[in-house]
């Protein structure tokens, strides 16, 4: 610490911030022990390398090594069906000459830029890029193999190298990515501008994901607000006015900027934002009505003039029927391919504890109409009697919140079975019968309880435009953590916003969520 304060101290002068030495040891008192470490650990290396450098490189080695295991593996497989015939070297020889140009190509689909940008991007996200650059790649050495006479290898080669490839390169940058999030330049110091209700929800989000990369240093505004519920006053540490933002941007090795929304003048802003912009940092930006908007957002123009389009509902037949066609499919293969699991599970639930093996409970489903949905019973058979003994310990009355929604981690009312069963969301299963009915489907809105429902504004009914979902927007960005409000928001948005290839989407984030999670509903 005494390093950084010292070095600060020195430079100060030349950066127009205009602190005291007084100040500037008040400010590095304020910094929480994270960012002290990161400080010290960035400056005694005196690297100046960032997350994007980090990741560029490490995405394309994946990449290189990923294309290669698959060349390899299509390689030994064609020469174990074809033997000597196959021109291994002069097929090697073409391929180590193609890697240039799948990096180019790899680059030109933004495959190496998106993560610096995106603090939550993954592996799911690259998906369709890595799709593309596969075939495009594959139908490229086809070409070349069938136009040049140099190599000709079999259909059936060409093809395994493509399944190959894009399994490999897939799970090489997931690898990549699990690497990178160990480093320290992966971490991005972060400043808030803006200590209103948006600034703050932003920042205890953040502080929720680590794995991220975000590290939330601090605030900065001239009309700092009180902490929203969930906070306390360690959490939102202001560390100067607004216009000290360059400053401190230079002071703390700040990478990126997150602008919410301030009293200060929009002209102040432009300027202040263009200027943090021109210091190398990533700006993000929290849109107006940004409630209504969900990614992908279409924007156009008008006379120079952006603007962000808001489409009206029109989920036509086709649509609809696209959707049922995916959940039929979904389900029926779940049902089938778990069906061992299935029978284990009511096995011991009825080993484990009196009552039957499956719960039945009502739920509000599309356009209003209530159905009763399946689920694994995970409470003893006297769950519902003994509900007014735990109601004291729901989690949503916690930090001033309501009672619209019930939750109690840990509930004493839980079987040993039944534990096991929320907490990696196997109880849910059998929901899959409910998706076969016409109930309910895969990926929708959270299917509430009439007593939650009542709560829901006439605006927010549209989200029960489609049936509801076993997961959802609900679920891939917080679940229980989430409350009632932002529920309803997130429901509402998925709706208006609904594409078919957006529930394939949150069906592949929900896998890596429901492995990872520490507890479940």
């Amino acid at each position: 610490m005494t390093s950084i304060r010292e070095r600060s101290r020195e430079s100060d002068a030349g950066l127009g911030f205009g602190m005291t030495t007084a100040g500037l040891d008040r400010l590095y008192d304020s910094l929480d022990h994270r960012t002290v470490e990161l400080l010290h650990e960035r400056r005694s290396t005196g690297s100046n390398h960032g997350r994007g450098w980090l990741l560029r490189r490490s995405l394309l080695a994946a990449d290189m090594l990923g294309l290669a295991l698959a060349y390899a593996l299509a390689q030994r497989l064609a020469i174990a069906r074809h033997g000597d015939h196959v021109d291994a070297l002069g097929e090697f020889l073409l391929f180590a000459a193609s890697l240039p140009v799948w990096a180019v190509a790899a680059k030109s689909y933004g495959l190496y830029d998106r993560d610096e940008e995106h603090a939550n991007h993954s592996a799911v996200d690259d998906f369709v890029g890595v799709f593309h650059l596969v075939t495009v790649g594959t139908f490229f050495l086809l070409a070349v193999g069938h136009f040049t006479n140099w190599f000709q290898p079999p259909f059936s080669k060409l093809f395994v190298f493509w399944l190959l490839a894009i399994v490999s390169v897939t799970f090489a940058r997931i690898a990549a990515r699990a690497f990178c999030r160990r480093r320290v330049a992966f971490v991005q110091n972060t400043i808030i501008l803006g200590t209103g209700r948006v600034g703050q929800e932003l920042a205890r989000k953040v502080q929720k994901h680590p794995e991220y990369g975000i590290n939330v240093i601090g605030f900065v505004d001239d009309d700092p607000r009180r902490p929203i519920p969930g906070l306390g006053p360690d959490d939102i540490r202001l560390l100067g006015e607004i216009d000290h933002l360059p400053a401190l941007v230079k002071l703390l090795d700040v990478e990126r900027v997150i602008v919410t929304f301030t009293h200060d003048p929009i002209e102040h802003s432009l300027d202040l934002i263009r200027t943090i912009n021109e210091l190398g940092v990533q700006v993000d930006i929290v849109p107006r009505f940004f409630e209504l908007l969900e990614p992908p957002i279409r924007a156009h123009t008008v006379e120079s003039i952006p603007l962000w389009a808001l489409p009206p509902l029109r989920l036509a037949p086709s649509s609809r029927a696209a959707k049922r066609a995916l959940d039929v499919v979904g389900a029926t293969l779940g049902l089938l391919i778990l069906s061992p699991l299935l029978i284990a599970i009511a096995i011991a639930i009825k080993i484990d504890s009196r009552g039957p093996v499956l719960f039945r409970q009502t739920r509000v489903g599309e356009r209003g109409r209530e159905f009763r949905i399946w689920k694994f019973r995970s409470m003893t058979d006297d769950a519902d009697s003994r509900k007014s003994e735990v109601a004291h310990l729901n989690k949503h009355l916690e930090n001033g919140g309501g009672a619209r929604m019930f939750k109690i981690e840990g509930d004493p009312r839980c079987t040993r079975v039944g534990n096991l069963l929320r907490r990696t969301s196997l109880d849910e299963l059998p929901q899959l019968l409910n998706v076969l009915a016409g109930q309910m489907s895969l990926v929708g809105p959270r299917p509430l309880i009439p007593e939650e429902h009542r709560f829901v504004n006439k605006w927010a009914k549209r989200r029960l435009d489609l049936r509801p979902g076993i997961t959802g927007l609900w679920q891939v960005l917080g679940r229980h953590e989430i409350g009632f409000d932002e529920m309803i928001q997130l429901d509402y948005r998925y709706v208006m916003r609904w594409s078919l290839w957006r529930d394939i989407m949150l069906l592949f984030q929900t896998v890596p969520i429901v492995l990872h999670r520490r507890a479940g509903i």
